[in-house]
Order: C-alpha cells, then structure tokens, then sequence
C-alpha cells in the first residue's frame, strides 16, 4: 500500500508544478527569504531540503544533478559554495516557514519561506553602504575638478 506517499498537486499541471518549484528554489536561494503561500511553501521545502544535501558534498556528479533544478549558474555556484557549507553540520531541517496571515484578495494563508540561519540586514549595513557610495561620489567629483 502506499498510503501517505503523496504530494499536493496545487491545482496545476505537472509543467507547470515543475517550473514554478524551479523558480521557488533559485529565489529561495537567490534571496534567501521568500514570501508564498503555505500550500506552496511546504511543497517547495521538499526540493530545496534535498538540493541543498546534495551541496555540503562538492563533487562534479553532485553539482549536475542540481544543476538539472537550477538553470542559473550563479545561484548554482552559490548554492555550493555558500549555503551547503554553512549548513555543513545540520542533518537536515534547513528551511522555515513564518506563518504572516492571510492574503487580501484570497485569504490564502502566507508565509515567509527562509532558510534556517538566514540574519536580517542591519541599518548599520546600509548605512555603511551608502556612506561607501557618497564617498565614492565625492572623490570623483573632485577627480573631475
């Protein structure tokens, strides 16, 4: 019997499930926090918990097998080089889903999809940031004069 086996559909067709888990896992990646609705969120959990597996071991068969999921390079090299490593010592569990509410216009439930050590960017980093782009400015005008 296989009871229990299942997966949710999501009122679509098998392509259209393909690509659009394809997409949710290199913006997952991408971003490192998405917001989607739950149904979505615990769909997607399952390729991206088993990509990013397949990423703490860096080997050429590993890096094409998940290139089969993900189109894009840089998030490929990413996913390796980054994320597999900072989840190195986690057996598993590496994504979160943050209940937020309900969707205005079809009260679907919506979360914040994230991986598990993702940090929130800090003022201060802007701040810096912007500082960085303001001096840079000043110092080519003065180039300039």
């Amino acid at each position: 019997m296989n009871h229990k086996n299942g997966f949710n559909p999501l009122s679509r067709t098998t392509a259209h499930r393909r690509a659009m888990t394809r997409n949710m896992v290199t913006s997952l990646f991408r971003y490192e926090r998405i917001t989607t609705t739950e149904a979505k969120a615990k769909e997607v959990r399952k390729a991206a918990e088993k990509l990013i597996t397949r990423a703490k071991v860096d080997s050429v068969h590993n890096r094409r097998e998940a290139a089969k999921f993900i189109a894009d390079e840089k998030i490929l090299n990413k996913l390796f080089s980054e994320i597999g490593p900072r989840m190195k010592d986690r057996n598993g569990g590496y994504t979160r889903i943050l209940k937020l509410g309900f969707r205005q216009g079809d009260a679907a439930d919506t979360v914040i999809f994230e991986l598990v050590d993702y940090k929130l960017p800090e003022a201060g980093a802007e701040d810096a940031k912007a500082s960085k782009k303001s001096a840079k400015k000043a110092e080519a005008e003065k180039a300039e004069a």
